[in-house]
């Protein structure tokens, strides 16, 4: 056996950390070794939907863990086929592929898009519209969906099929973009990762009325908006605007690594047997956790919360706005998933509010994000809204 003589990580490198590390959650509260506790207004980047260890997750993940973890997709798995059922019947969708993660999701968007105008007599239509500030995973793939250089710098020739273009006011001119090998079209609702950037109700039916006169599919990537982020369970919904295809994430597991591909049958359908697959994807353990959280959401009125929460969230953003704009320049996003753009680095914003034992994430655009849980309350909210006072109030001191 080697052993290491020195003291760095052995974890790889990848992630610029914070110096901050948790041992202990309980709704929107974590607490590091020294028991110190920090308000969380990211939740994982949107991920601990329902904040820590909810108890009803924590039921059912034990609960499950006592029967059964993993089989194989080579056998039927009757969580798949509850998640599934509950999902379409809430949603546009006929049929569900379930992942591990957002990107692998969007990789099966990816792939349901070419094989069906594979198999509908357009092989030559494999080419993906997407836009500038998008992020859809971290594979060679979705890096080229997102198209940045910060993501594709490095990692040798961008993978083809994918034209990235301006993150338009008036999505009329995507049309100009469009050619015969033109497969798709997919956005974000609301850009997370590029700085909590909506699309407009007007310019979502613009996209589905260009994708349906020329032939293309509407693939709306909902892995950071959706599960109820925006006070409907998917973001669409607002605009009553339906897509083709629907990756999903984050939210649906509450914490538990669980994704999900959402299409219609027309779509669907062409996935035959072999087409593709996951080894862990939609496991027994995942299964018990989507199921819990849909419970959750139904039962405890979530959705109502985030309408109400999210209304108190903007009032008080508002104002930090009027009072600080030295510091915030514009209150984006809508639900429980705004942002602040402002006039500094948005890590020394992240940094200055971790010190008064907030957390909040840093995203495009000079943006920072505020994702805290779908059921927060409004004693919580309140008082991150008076630390992100007394952090803009600090950064004014240090400037």
């Amino acid at each position: 056996m080697t052993i290491k003589q020195n003291n760095m990580s052995s974890i790889l490198p990848t992630y610029a950390r914070l110096d901050a590390g948790f041992v202990r959650g309980s709704g929107s509260k974590v607490y590091d070794e020294d028991d110190t506790e920090y308000l969380d207004f990211g939740s994982g980047i949107a991920v601990n939907c329902l904040g820590h260890c909810h108890p009803k997750l924590v039921e059912a993940l034990c609960d499950q863990a006592g029967k059964l973890w993993h089989t194989s997709n080579i056998y039927h798995i009757p969580g798949q086929e509850k998640l599934a059922t509950r999902l379409c019947e809430l949603t546009f969708a006929d049929s569900v592929f379930f992942t591990n993660s957002g990107a692998e999701a969007v990789e099966c968007a990816i792939k349901m898009a070419r094989r069906y105008h594979n198999a509908t007599g357009n092989p030559d239509r494999y080419r993906i519209i997407t836009f500038e500030g998008s992020f859809h995973g971290r594979t060679l793939a979705t890096i080229a969906a997102g198209g940045s250089e910060k993501l594709t710098k490095g990692f040798g020739p961008k993978v083809d099929g994918f034209d990235v273009i301006q993150f338009y006011d008036d999505m009329n001119n995507v049309e100009n973009h469009i050619s015969n090998q033109t497969a798709a079209i997919m956005i974000e609702p609301i850009q997370g990762e590029g700085g909590i950037r909506p699309v407009s109700a007007k310019n979502l039916q613009t996209l589905r009325n260009l994708a349906d006169k020329h032939g293309l599919l509407l693939i709306y990537d909902e892995i950071q908006c959706g599960m109820g982020r925006t006070g409907k369970l998917f973001c669409h919904e607002h605009a009553g605007v339906i897509p083709d295809i629907m990756p999903i994430a984050k939210g649906i597991g509450g914490g538990f690594p669980l994704g999900a591909c959402l299409a219609t049958a027309n779509v669907a359908k062409h996935m035959t047997a072999g087409t593709h697959g996951s080894t862990y994807g939609g496991n027994p353990l995942a299964m018990a956790m989507g199921n819990a959280v849909l419970d959750v959401i139904e039962q405890e009125s979530i959705l109502t919360n985030v309408q109400n929460m999210s209304d108190k969230l903007r009032i008080g953003l508002m104002k930090l706005r009027k009072e600080y704009p030295d510091v915030i320049d514009v209150v984006r996003g809508f639900g429980l998933m705004m942002g602040l753009k402002i006039k500094v680095e948005p890590r020394e914003f992240v940094l200055a509010a971790l010190e008064n034992k907030l957390l909040l994430v840093v995203g495009g655009e000079n943006t920072v994000r505020i994702l805290p849980p779908l059921n927060i309350n409004e004693t919580d909210l309140n008082d991150a809204i008076a630390l992100m006072e007394k952090t803009c109030q600090d950064i004014l001191k240090k400037n």
